[in-house]
């Protein structure tokens, strides 16, 4: 059922979770506890000096952002999977932990069953989803069943630079426009991504990748 032989370490904040975890998995055959890491530092100092075949990684720690974590985790050793295990459901968060080489990414209501498969499934090479994400990720956004929004040159080149994070002033200098034609375009593009701040329709735009 497993690979020969895999080590698996966790890394979350929370003891009880940790615990739990680990008497979960300590008695599954061919699964060897590497170690359990509240803070994400301490398991890339770890990383460093240990293989680990996979790792059980929640999103949020006291240090780091899980996300990023991912990255560093994939740059340090690019064998290593990653599992995300977050109480995070938000399908931009799961699409990033994949975009940053996660092999899957698993809600904290799993089943133990469902654990323990998904791990095999990651263990194999595959992208693996719990069943709470596998219905995440069918149900298409809002965003995703009318496309994105059909923008003007002018409104995109307002964009990229928004995204950039230059001021209204800043992008009117720089194409030789008013502050008001900017902040005209600026509304239009709310409207357009019906968000109702530009950290929305910056967050928007790049998941359609506008940006």
């Amino acid at each position: 059922m497993w690979i020969n032989n895999a080590t698996l370490a966790i890394v979350d904040d929370h003891l009880i979770v940790l615990e739990g975890l680990q008497k979960l998995l300590t008695d599954i055959e061919g699964i060897t506890i590497a170690g359990c890491f509240t803070k994400g530092v301490d398991f890339i100092n770890f990383l460093k000096e240990n293989k680990v075949n996979i790792v059980l990684l929640d999103i949020t720690l006291p240090d780091a952002n899980g996300i990023d974590l991912c990255k560093e985790i994939k740059r340090i050793s690019p064998a290593t999977y990653v599992l995300a295990l977050s109480n995070h459901s938000q399908r931009s968060m799961i699409l990033q932990m994949l975009t940053n080489g996660a092999a899957g990414y698993l809600l904290k209501n799993v089943s133990a069953e469902e654990l323990i498969a998904c791990i095999n499934e990651a263990l194999q090479g595959r992208i693996t989803f719990s069943n709470a994400v596998k219905e995440i990720m069918a149900q298409p956004t809002i965003g995703e069943l009318n496309g994105p929004p059909q923008l003007t040159t002018r409104e995109k080149e307002i964009l990229r630079l928004i995204a950039d994070g230059q001021t209204t002033p800043e992008i009117a200098e720089q194409l030789h426009l008013s502050p008001l034609t900017v902040e005209t375009h600026r509304k239009n593009l709310l409207q357009k991504f019906e968000v109702k701040n530009v950290a929305s329709l910056i967050k928007t735009a790049m998941e359609q990748r506008l940006v």
